[in-house]
């Protein structure tokens, strides 16, 4: 597993690199086949102390991407809770391969320690509407007015179907799909 580290307004410390490496290199026991991890550990200048260093794991494995992020007050101390959240986001993966005839029963088992495993979520709620040609700004503020964190829509300028989300910094995101 390639594990690649980076520090945005921060330097990557020896001992954060240690610590990091050292944890990190566990993923493996707990999933096999991981192409490349990547963690980018981030210090903001925020009001509240608490919420100073973010710590974002994402790791890809056969096609499929992981990816969780945590705030503390220390590097440590993000790291170590994104670290708790892969490896139930991990489990929750192999659950639903599981599910469909590929995962061993052994391979389920986190080596180290035991995990509650969540319910099955269900979908509860089919909704279908009309999308709607429009550009960015134009969909940005149909989501505003919906109330919504995202909003599906049919890019005018390109045709293809897009995704706006506002993101946790307050800004939006664009999502546009590139089907092979």
């Amino acid at each position: 597993m390639e594990l690649i580290i980076t520090g945005k307004n921060m330097e990557i410390s020896d001992r954060v690199q240690e610590y990091v490496d050292k944890k990190a290199g566990r993923l493996d026991r707990y999933l096999r086949g991981i192409d490349e991890a990547s963690l980018e550990l981030t210090r903001e200048s925020a009001k509240s102390t608490e919420d100073r260093h973010i710590a974002q794991l994402t790791v890809r494995v056969k096609g499929t991407i992981l990816r969780a992020e945590e705030r503390a007050a220390d590097v440590f101390t993000a790291f170590d809770a994104v670290m708790d959240k892969m490896y139930r986001q991990i489990i929750r993966y192999k659950t639903r391969r599981r599910g469909r005839g590929r995962a061993r029963e052994e391979e389920l088992q986190p080596p180290i320690e035991e995990y509650e495993e969540e319910a099955p979520r269900q979908i509860v709620r089919t909704k279908r509407f009309v999308v709607l040609p429009m550009d960015d700004e134009e969909a940005a503020e149909q989501m505003e007015l919906l109330g919504h964190d995202f909003f599906l829509f049919l890019n005018a300028s390109t045709g293809d179907l897009n995704v706006i989300y506002r993101r946790w910094d307050g800004n939006y995101g664009l999502i546009e799909p590139d089907v092979p």
